[in-house]
């Protein structure tokens, strides 16, 4: 428990690491992030699922020459009790230039514009891991503040699998850690 947010790690026989980080007040799901082991050992980076991005300051260039724009659009994910929902930033085109689709053969959901000048495809992780099928109906987007914000209402199956997980994790004995926070004498 850390600041109001209550982090779980999850250690995979397979080598896969999870963390979540869930809001104390509302168990709402801020952020998920996996990572993987490298065939040598090593551990490698944080591969965000949900939440925001790391913030790219212009002091955090590191080897990195090149940054990529401020306008160019940002996609994340934000997941609600409901629903799953991410957003993308940065598009300045009105509601109707927008066409949010489901492809059931490649199982992902497809954002593209009119205008041909925006077009992303990203799946459902969450529905891969229960091997649930995507449903057209499931699916609504909205418009707003140079927003596009993508809904997929939640199957019941997740919706019993995640109040399951939240009672499981009421249970859980906490480890109270200070994140590595040296307290000075």
């Amino acid at each position: 428990l850390h600041v109001g947010r209550r982090k779980v790690h999850y250690l995979f026989p397979d080598g896969k690491e999870m963390a979540e980080e869930y809001d104390e007040k509302t168990k709402e799901l801020l952020v998920r992030k996996w990572r993987v082991k490298s065939a040598l050992g090593a551990l490698g980076q944080w591969q965000i699922e949900v939440g925001e991005p790391a913030p790219h300051g212009a002091g955090n260039l590191g080897l990195e020459l090149i940054k990529e724009s401020n306008a160019n659009p940002i996609f994340m994910r934000k997941d609600t009790k409901v629903c799953f929902q991410w957003r993308i930033r940065n598009l300045p085109y009105p509601k109707d230039v927008y066409s949010v689709s489901v492809d059931r053969k490649e199982r992902c959901v497809i954002v593209r514009t009119t205008n041909k000048k925006y077009y992303k495809k990203f799946s459902i992780p969450d529905l891969d891991r229960y091997q649930l099928p995507l449903d057209d109906s499931s699916l609504s987007f909205a418009y707003a503040n140079c927003t596009l914000i993508i809904s997929y209402q939640k199957p019941k199956e997740i919706l019993v699998a995640e109040s399951e997980l939240q009672e499981m994790l009421k249970k859980v004995k906490m480890a109270h850690s200070s994140d590595g926070d040296c307290k000075t004498q």
